[in-house]
């Protein structure tokens, strides 16, 4: 067969020398646990076949089972390829779900513990002439209430606005080789008021003294380029931008960058880019590139009817864009889900704003191990994703309203980090439910899914400045749940879930959405766009998320059906972007 999802993973840290991992590896079901025992590792036999990336619920992978699997062994074969002797070889999981062991030839060389996160490991000590068996034991305990899971759905059956669960290895796997000595992790920093970029980069391997170069390119041409000594520490360059281009939806303006470590031990060159931009609030505005930004988006899950996480391909990925783009949105909120690198590649070329976030759900962050799981995967999410620009802002936790389930302590520790890590981004505490007391976060965030008429008084309130009065989620009139802050007018107010319009022709029963199912696609409309224009001509209001761009599932409230399908005709789809753009 041909090699699924092909295209290199990681356009924003690409080395000429990988290869490509996917395809069909053998698998075997361990619900015991005990594989290890039984040393699954050396060359037992495997008794079914699964295609990576796609996890083993998904149809792609040619296993489609739906069931419970708390434990699961991968192995494939490959050669290194000639050229790559005498240098390191890495190997890099995009994401496996949940707990990964690898093992190379009967060695353990690795553990990551961490769904969504990416990692990689040193398998240079471990290869050998000819081929090589690497191995894969993945544990998930998705009820265990000590991981993050997102939308995947603790019960058999997918139920309310949870999903088909997502079990194993659902991004790309492949090889890299680079010298001895070369480029680690690196931070592009873009500064827009001064024109200017700031890049540091941390050498890994064998510590080497030598020098970081870097060359700025756009579109082709030669911009800046600049040398720093290195001694094996990280290091750090800053390159004046002339006639500088700003980043920006409609103008999706990128620079390429080249990026060499040379060290005795070789040569090492990634490529990759960065845009120009800046966001950043100022009462209750929010700016982009010092201009006040309205934050028109749309929630996207990453779902897929046969690939559940993974898309089927990479223009699939483009393609969710294509259609949000479509309807008048300038962004996305990525919900319950770290999307993978190439959907952030998409959204940098082609100008989407997008707010990052972590699966939390699941994840009871009153328990010790829970909180530390959690804080410890949303660092390396940080550390992937920080150079991309159409991401403007970060939101770890969504919908907390327990203080068993989660304290304040780490809902504040959480926000300090994500301001300590990128301070160039906003940060979000809490997206709707619960705002804490004391605990920071740049926007106040609600989920408000009122009819049109009841939005009225959200509107009323932050027109004539009752702040106290805007719409939160608890007020305290619900009894058994905890007082929600209200919103106080210092910063800016977004509705990060709203609509939610339940419309579904094809439906034969068992789906839901918000709200009373319209009686016609007339009234779908006339609701869709009075929602918007309410949410559109409010002042005091920074933007907002309609729920959502596509059916997943029994979640019949898409504006696209599950398989990207358009629910409505070419006229009707116009008709609701005249109303997204706030044209009607």
């Amino acid at each position: 067969m041909d090699t699924p999802r092909p295209e290199h993973p990681r356009p924003d840290r690409f080395r000429d020398d990988w290869m490509n991992l996917n395809g069909r590896w053998e698998c075997r079901f361990d619900p015991g646990q005990s594989g290890y025992a039984q040393q699954f590792f050396t060359d037992v036999p495997y008794d079914k076949e699964i295609v990576v990336p796609f996890c083993i619920e998904s149809e792609l992978s040619g296993l489609g089972y739906k069931d419970f699997m708390p434990g699961l062994w991968y192995r494939r074969t490959f050669r290194v390829p000639d050229g790559w002797k005498n240098r390191r070889v890495l190997l890099h999981v995009g994401a496996c779900d949940y707990y990964s062991s690898v093992y190379v030839n009967g060695v353990q060389i690795g553990k990551h513990r961490g769904g969504y996160a990416s990692f990689s490991l040193d398998v240079t000590a471990h290869l050998r002439d000819g081929e090589n068996t690497l191995v894969f034991e993945v544990l998930d305990n998705l009820r265990g209430g000590e991981q993050p899971a997102g939308k995947q759905c603790t019960e058999y059956h997918s139920a309310g606005c949870s999903y088909t669960r997502v079990t194993g290895i659902w991004q790309t796997v492949w090889l890299e080789a680079v010298p001895q000595s070369y480029l680690g992790k690196f931070r592009l920093r873009p500064d827009l008021d001064n024109q200017r970029v700031t890049i540091t980069a941390t050498p890994a391997g064998t510590p080497a003294a030598g020098t970081l170069e870097a060359k700025v390119l756009a579109e082709g041409k030669p911009v800046v380029q600049g040398t720093a000594r290195a001694e094996g520490g990280p290091v750090q360059l800053t390159l004046d931008i002339s006639q500088a281009v700003a980043w920006k939806p409609g103008q999706p303006f990128l620079y390429d960058v080249e990026l060499t470590l040379a060290t005795p031990a070789g040569k090492d060159t990634v490529k990759t880019y960065f845009g120009l931009r800046k966001i950043h609030t100022a009462g209750r505005t929010v700016y982009l590139n010092n201009e006040p930004l309205f934050m028109r988006m749309v929630l996207d899950q990453g779902y897929y009817p046969d690939g559940m996480y993974t898309a089927p391909s990479d223009e699939a990925l483009k393609r969710d864009i294509e259609l949000s783009q479509a309807l008048g949105c300038n962004g996305a909120r990525l919900h319950q889900k770290v999307f993978e690198p190439r959907f952030l590649h998409w959204a940098d070329t082609m100008g989407y704003l997008v707010w990052g976030e972590l699966g939390d759900w699941g994840c009871n962050l009153g328990n010790p191990n829970a909180a530390g799981n959690l804080l410890s995967e949303w660092l390396e999410v940080l550390q992937r994703d920080w150079n991309h620009p159409s991401i403007i802002g970060w939101c770890p936790l969504n919908e907390r309203n327990d203080r068993r389930d989660s304290p304040e302590w780490i809902i504040a520790y959480l926000y300090s980090l994500n301001k300590l890590i990128d301070p160039d981004r906003l940060a979000i505490d809490v997206s709707g439910y619960i705002h804490h007391p004391g605990v920071p976060s740049d926007l106040y965030d609600v989920h408000n899914y009122a009819a049109p008429a009841e939005l009225a008084a959200m509107s009323t309130a932050l027109t004539g400045e009752n702040w106290a009065e805007a719409f939160r989620n608890y007020d305290g009139k619900l009894k058994g749940h905890p007082v929600d802050t209200p919103y106080d007018g210092t910063r800016p107010y977004f509705n990060s879930e709203c609509g939610g319009i339940w419309w579904n022709p094809r439906s034969e029963g068992g789906d839901w959405g918000y709200g009373g199912r319209p009686a016609s696609e007339e009234e779908f409309v006339t609701r869709y766009r009075e929602t918007i224009r309410m949410h559109n001509t409010t002042p005091n209001l920074a933007g907002w998320c309609y729920t959502q761009l596509y059916d997943i599932e029994q979640e019949t409230n898409g504006l696209y059906y599950y398989d990207r399908t358009p629910k409505f005709s070419p006229d009707v789809m116009a008709r609701l972007r005249a109303a997204t753009v706030g044209e009607a």
